[in-house]
């Protein structure tokens, strides 16, 4: 059984601006698993998630993010520590659960991409 260990201080001030947001805490659980906390002062919070293929940010208000981010804490875990991948059974519950997203500012290469069609 591993244990969530809070890696924020890995972090210098600069690197925890991001995009308008503020790394507020960045856990990881037996370094397969990274769940972290942004906030923002105009916009919803913002819970990142690294598990496995899964990757991606669940939007939500100030006032339930750390409510949820613990939850979401408790759910990885136990799928974690019972299957060490995600299924893709669990990745749909998760995402319908939880509103699992990609972020708005993730880049492709669009050159690639056009190359395979």
């Amino acid at each position: 059984m591993g244990n969530w260990r809070n890696v924020t201080n890995t972090f210098s001030e600069e690197r925890r601006h991001y995009s308008n947001t503020y790394l507020e805490i960045c856990e990881v659980y037996d370094e397969a698993v990274e769940v972290s906390v942004f906030s923002a002062v105009a916009n919803p919070y913002e819970i990142y998630v690294s598990y496995g293929i899964m990757y991606g940010i669940i939007y939500c208000d100030k006032e339930e993010a750390y409510e949820k981010f613990e939850e979401i804490n408790q759910v990885l875990q136990k799928d974690y520590e019972e299957n060490k991948e995600p299924s893709d059974e669990f990745m749909r519950m998760f995402i319908d659960t939880y509103g699992l997203c990609l972020p708005n500012d993730v880049l492709f290469d669009e050159a690639s991409l056009f190359g395979l069609f």
